[in-house]
């Protein structure tokens, strides 16, 4: 913004339409001066504190734990402020108290005598812990968060003073009446969840929510309820979001990803899609095949053998029928180079062998019902009937369709936010360390631009009208970013589905990564990516998951001297056995950058019953010398900018070019 004093009247004339529409909001200069003084104020705030979390896969229990004890900082928070008021015993109390309310007020209530000095006790504490995480935040910002059952009187207690003797009676009233109404329960549970929301001010969730674990519905419905969220699309997410799209390849392979780990329950109960015509199918065309190399991979002991048969069955269908699509997608489009992945064209039928790169392997299956030797990716007439009702299902799912219209809403491939850049899997380099390209529409991308291209796609494939050329292309690219070499969300060379099931020799599995992860400790190559993004150099960092750290190993989620941090440490406990934890999460705050690692969780009701949290280990990546505060921010820009524009607001009022409204 210009000196005032030296903005002259021609620059405030060419202004003159947007500063008459600024002033229907703010009509005098006693309006405008006065919210000045209040952004002025906000700018001096400490910075809100950021939570990063990625790679949930399904896995809701530890997520929605995470959620609620804001990576430790809610322990934290209690330790700092009762460290000398409370014992052990009673922090930990106080701590589920505030992460599971409802349930442990249940329990409580079941054990204590004298429940009333209990709801007394732990009142005045959740009111002090209140006090304490929105002290930060301006009193409209804590008004927004509080439940509006109790707005009002939990916005009267956490401004008052219990010491001070005007007030002592009106205050211990206010408590005493909420317990004598037998309100106490709801109050605890309304101020628990206030007190959630004010540690973490952002939460970002770098992709993966989809895929492996049992419950990714759950995770969404909690971020869909969650104040502040944002969210960078993984390449699992991509693949649900093609599929609700109508994406023949994506429905395939979120189906066999669901057979592989068991999770058709997803599919089947949570969106109501009818998997009957696959299970018949399968039924009918593998019924004398054992299907051993589609068994299903899990550890839950209620299902029976004649369960996991069938699952097996519908397993391997519909991987039939996903080679068949990749198949049309991949000869659809030659712009994405990918005919090597056309390998059902390379099976000798009559003896059992395929020809990958000059070399001859044996097919350790070699029954293939379906696919006729001649024209190997034709569908049977059975299996286009099968996918086109599956198309229908998706598209028609009510619950899937709002979820990843949140996704769509909220999410996006990368983000900059407050000097870090935010992404799933990587930004595609080639072995020399520039940016990968790819032709688009005839058009070559590279870097920020291809990933802006690939969103934009996207975007079209879920939001163009059906049967439109621009949604058929859209639906194409989604399936791309899940599989293609130049996608910024998958991060590899290949995907060998196909050689894991039908090949023993495991040269033929490899899938190699993108030169991004070989240069991730390279600061010269960070510094080349945030100049593409528009990132300064100093301070800024590239946060993302994707691929696991194994802690296990040595390996350290921190690379390049801090430049990057990879925070995908395992919450999926299909990986767990390789990272040796259960996941990291990020806290950023007005003094610290924190990387946290996480034990694995057993349970929500261990965690209420004996009061375990997740045992978390924190280390600072960075500490910041004076504290950061709004005006450090990108919201602190945007601040900056509607008081510059207030300013020349009051210089018109003043100068007589806008009239005050009275």
């Amino acid at each position: 913004m210009k000196n005032l004093s030296k903005v002259s009247d021609g620059y405030l004339e060419n202004k003159i339409k947007y500063l008459k529409l600024l002033a229907k909001q703010y009509p005098s200069i006693s309006k405008a001066s006065t919210e000045i003084i209040n952004l002025e104020a906000i700018l001096n705030l400490p910075k809100g504190t950021e939570h990063f979390i990625t790679d949930i896969h399904g896995e809701y229990e530890p997520f929605v734990h995470v959620l609620k004890n804001g990576s430790g900082v809610i322990k934290r928070k209690i330790e700092e402020l009762f460290s000398d008021t409370l014992d052990e015993s009673e922090k930990k109390m106080l701590a589920t108290l505030v992460y599971y309310p409802e349930e442990k007020i249940e329990l409580i209530t079941k054990q204590e005598d004298n429940i009333e000095d209990f709801y007394r006790k732990n009142i005045y504490r959740l009111i002090e812990l209140c006090r304490y995480a929105s002290s930060k935040y301006t009193r409209s910002k804590v008004r927004k968060l509080l439940p509006d059952d109790f707005k009002y009187i939990i916005e009267e207690l956490l401004h008052e003073h219990m010491n001070s003797q005007h007030k002592k009676e009106y205050y211990k009233s206010i408590v005493e009446t909420i317990i004598q109404i037998d309100r106490a329960k709801e109050f605890i549970i309304a101020i628990s969840t206030a007190i959630q929301k004010l540690v973490v001010d952002k939460l970002h969730i770098i992709g993966d929510i989809y895929d492996r674990g049992p419950r990714p519905d759950i995770i969404v419905d909690k971020l869909i309820e969650h104040h502040c969220v944002d969210i960078q699309w993984g390449n699992h997410d991509i693949l649900w979001m093609g599929a609700a799209s109508g994406e023949k390849t994506c429905i395939a392979n979120a189906l066999r990803i669901s057979a592989r780990y068991a999770n058709l329950d997803i599919i089947e109960d949570i969106y109501g899609i009818n998997l009957l015509p696959l299970a018949t199918f399968a039924m009918d065309m593998y019924k004398d095949d054992p299907c051993k190399d589609f068994m299903p991979k899990t550890n839950d002991q209620s299902f029976t053998s004649r369960e996991k048969s069938l699952i097996a069955k519908m397993h391997k269908a519909i991987s039939i029928i996903q080679f068949k699509l990749e198949g049309e997608v991949i000869n659809r489009r030659p712009e994405f180079e990918m005919d090597h992945r056309l390998l059902l064209n390379n099976i000798n039928y009559d003896n059992g062998t395929i020809n990958i790169k000059g070399k001859e392997y044996k097919l350790k299956d070699t029954y293939f019902p379906t696919i006729d030797k001649n024209n190997p990716y034709k569908l049977t007439n059975e299996e286009k009937n099968i996918i086109d009702k599956l198309v229908i299902s998706f598209k028609r799912s009510e619950k899937l369709q709002k979820h990843v219209s949140f996704l769509f809403s909220k999410g996006s491939i990368y983000l900059k936010a407050n000097s870090n850049l935010l992404i799933h899997g990587c930004i595609p380099l080639n072995e020399d360390g520039s940016f990968m390209s790819m032709k688009i529409k005839g058009k070559e991308y590279s870097g920020k631009a291809l990933m802006d291209k690939m969103e934009a796609l996207s975007r079209e494939g879920y939001f163009f009208e059906s049967k439109s050329n621009q949604k058929q292309y859209g639906m194409d690219i989604m399936w791309y970013l899940w599989t293609g070499k130049c996608s910024s969300l998958f991060g590899k060379d290949d995907m060998t589905t196909f050689e894991r099931y039908f090949i023993n020799e495991k040269e033929t599995h490899k899938e190699n990564k993108n030169p991004y992860f070989k240069f991730r400790e390279d600061e010269s190559i960070c510094e080349k990516i945030f100049e593409e993004f528009g990132l300064e150099v100093e301070g800024s960092h590239i946060i993302n998951g994707h691929v696991p750290v194994e802690s296990k190993k040595g390996e350290s989620p921190i690379k390049a001297n801090g430049k990057i941090l990879v925070i995908d440490g395992g919450f999926s406990r299909a990986y767990q056995n390789k990272t040796g934890i259960a996941g990291y999460t990020l806290i950023y705050n007005s003094y610290s950058l924190q990387l946290v690692s996480h034990e694995p969780f057993n349970c929500a009701e261990e965690a209420i019953v004996n009061e375990s949290d997740i045992l978390s280990t924190t280390v600072v990546v960075e500490h910041k010398a004076e504290r950061k505060r709004v005006r450090d921010t990108d919201n602190g820009i945007k601040i900056q900018e509607e008081i510059d524009d207030l300013k020349l607001l009051l210089m018109a009022y003043k100068k007589g070019l806008i009239k005050e409204l009275q």
